[in-house]
């Protein structure tokens, strides 16, 4: 009786403080070419991180308006897609975006790739803090260079991941180290750094000639109250060595228009990253590209993406606790950033993946597994949390039929 009380009351808080937008809305996304959806084929779709929430309207409507004038032709930066950047990165995150520093690109990923060959050779090593977006990996491999992990430290009893300090130092400091890749808020552990973490880390790659790019997209999805900070922000030196990439395209769900931009302070840096993203042809936004990101970078957009913030977290709360309650061989990692969670599989199984399999085929729920992630990622899965509330309720109650199905068999 409790806990039927407790998701009535759930229900009845959310409908209290949501009045203006509607998350709780189910959208039929199969049959719309949906990777998240048609992968998944008849299992709820908890994986690849895109929200099946609607987007902004003022998004919508900017998309909408756009395709009306019917000629799509060759488009370009806009005055309002940069002044969108320069208004958003002070407003919500306090850090002062010169303009001049912004260079557009289809996505986070081609800018990463763009880095990885435009700023270091072949057989070079790159950087990575794992567990990390398994993607990190392939960019560097799939252009012949080596993949040098500096795997996060996990303390099972308190359910949190840090810095191994002296491996990174010691990692910087090899000569074939040019570049690393920072994820920050980090996914899939969902770690946002602090001010002196930043500082320190770019004080060692400064001091070993390493470049930084820091992969930002989970920038703007944190608990309400909570505030990311940009790596550039900390200090002039670290403005100096790096490349933040940016897009708002997590957070208000509009990836396949394919937006982005680097801030990239330093003149020389920049020119690099300019030369590398028009010689890899991803430096040219499609007709909506320049307009959408306007519209969600704004006031407007703020407030939506506020409510969804409240929305995610209430989420993460019954997930988290839900799992703790009910499932209690698996150990949620708590977080404050990004719609993802980090889960601990650990006392049920040594292999995810067979796990993950288990749970589609047999429990109809579809999860990341953890190994593609790297580091100790063998033995977790990654739970996408951004669905309408029924959604995750019906979830969780096939993953904890799934879980006691897999021990016991």
């Amino acid at each position: 009786m409790r806990k039927n009380r407790d998701k009535k009351q759930m229900r009845k808080d959310r409908d209290k403080k949501y009045m203006k937008y509607d998350f709780d809305t189910a959208i039929n996304r199969k049959d719309t070419g949906s990777v998240k959806w048609d992968f998944a084929g008849d299992a709820i779709p908890m994986w690849v991180a895109d929200m099946d929430f609607e987007t902004f309207p003022g998004v919508k409507k900017a998309v909408m308006d756009r395709a009306v004038h019917g000629i799509y032709g060759y488009t370009h930066e806009t005055e309002a897609w940069k002044n969108a950047y320069v208004y958003w990165w002070k407003t919500r995150h306090g850090f002062e975006v010169d303009g001049r520093w912004l260079v557009f690109v289809t996505g986070i990923v081609p800018a990463i790739s763009s880095a990885v060959r435009k700023l270091t050779t072949p057989g070079e090593n790159v950087l990575i803090q794992t567990p990390v977006y398994p993607v990190f990996f392939n960019s560097i491999i799939n252009n012949g260079r080596q993949v040098l992990e500096n795997k996060l430290v996990y303390d099972r009893d308190s359910g949190s991941f840090s810095i191994d300090w002296d491996d990174l130092e010691r990692k910087l400091g090899d000569p074939q180290t040019t570049l690393m890749l920072l994820c920050n808020p980090q996914n899939p552990t969902g770690n946002i750094w602090d001010k002196e973490t930043l500082i320190k880390i770019g004080e060692l790659c400064a001091a070993n000639n390493v470049h930084v790019l820091s992969d930002e997209i989970h920038c703007d999805i944190t608990a309400p109250g909570k505030e990311y900070i940009p790596f550039a922000s900390v200090s002039e030196l670290n403005r100096k060595i790096s490349v933040m990439c940016v897009t708002p395209t997590k957070s208000f769900n509009i990836a396949g228009i394919r937006t982005a931009a680097v801030i990239v302070p330093d003149a020389d840096l920049r020119h690099k990253m300019w030369r590398g993203i028009n010689t890899d042809e991803v430096g040219e936004g499609n007709f909506f590209a320049y307009d959408a990101a306007a519209a969600a970078l704004s006031e407007e957009g703020g407030e939506w993406l506020d409510e969804l913030r409240e929305y995610l977290w209430a989420n993460r709360k019954f997930a988290e606790d839900f799992i703790k309650e009910e499932i209690k061989s698996l150990r949620p990692i708590g977080s404050d950033a990004s719609y993802l969670m980090w889960v601990d599989c650990g006392d049920v199984t040594d292999d995810t993946r067979t796990f993950v399999d288990h749970l589609k085929k047999d429990s109809k729920v579809m999860f990341s597994y953890g190994e593609p992630f790297g580091g100790n990622g063998k033995t977790f899965i990654r739970i996408n949390l951004a669905c309408p509330g029924a959604m995750l309720r019906e979830a969780m109650q096939r993953l904890k039929k799934g879980t006691a199905d897999y021990k016991q068999n």
